[in-house]
């Protein structure tokens, strides 16, 4: 069975945010917001990412504006996650190009500036924790794309996926499966394979997520919903 989420409550530690916008009135509403949720703690806000991360080298989650001073700054995206960072886009540039750009480079999760303060703390706990989530903007961008390069995934394939983006673990989905883990990671692979073939490479969770809700392969309502410090469980390495 997977981990007792009581029993993960009890041994978790706060989660930590940085905030990186150029409007303070932004920050100041997000801040808000997720005081809202116990287990997030927001540790340092600013405009410049080099800035607020030498304020909180210890982040585990970095909200980042796509746009800072009128720049898409698509280089300090790339740089945040080449190092390693959990790295949720925050931003009022939606249209499908633009999120898949930034998938692309790295990031876990990408929220619309327009979307409230439920949606806010699900992306940032969700990070956290290395789950997928879906909030609607992501949502409308992507489904509904009828792609003629789309792959074709075998049903094991599909549900290896699907329990992937819904879990935290290939390990956990192996107990759900009833397989080995070793054959998690080569559904998983082969479905990335499919894509690199296909000319649209997957090289991240968030990226595949966003391919196959794009072909139809999952829809957004299986991945998930808002879910409060009461289920929250660390990632296991």
């Amino acid at each position: 069975m997977d981990a007792d989420p009581v029993a993960a409550v009890t041994a978790r530690t706060p989660i930590g945010v940085v905030i990186v916008d150029d409007h303070p009135v932004v920050i100041d509403g997000v801040c808000a917001w997720l005081a809202s949720e116990p287990q997030l703690t927001v540790l340092a806000t600013g405009d410049d990412p080099d800035e607020v991360l030498r304020a909180a080298p210890q982040a585990d989650v970095i909200l980042l504006d796509l746009r800072l001073h009128g720049r898409i700054v698509l280089d300090k995206l790339t740089a945040l996650c080449t190092a390693g960072r959990r790295v949720v886009v925050y931003s009022e540039l939606t249209d499908p190009a633009t999120l898949l750009a930034a998938l692309d480079t790295g990031a876990v999760a990408f929220l619309a500036k327009h979307e409230g303060r439920d949606h806010c703390v699900a992306t940032v706990l969700a990070a956290a924790s290395d789950r997928a989530y879906v909030p609607p903007t992501l949502a409308g961008a992507l489904v509904g794309d009828p792609r003629p390069d789309r792959p074709v995934l075998s049903d094991k394939e599909r549900e290896a996926l699907l329990l992937w983006f819904q879990s935290m673990s290939k390990a956990s989905v192996a107990r759900r499966m009833q397989i080995s883990e070793h054959t998690v990671k080569q559904y998983v692979d082969r479905a990335r394979i499919k894509y690199t073939r296909a000319g649209r490479p997957a090289a991240t969770k968030a990226t595949l997520l966003a391919r196959a809700i794009e072909d139809g392969l999952i829809r957004p309502e299986e991945i998930g919903t808002y879910q409060s410090q009461a289920s929250y469980e660390r990632p296991t390495p």
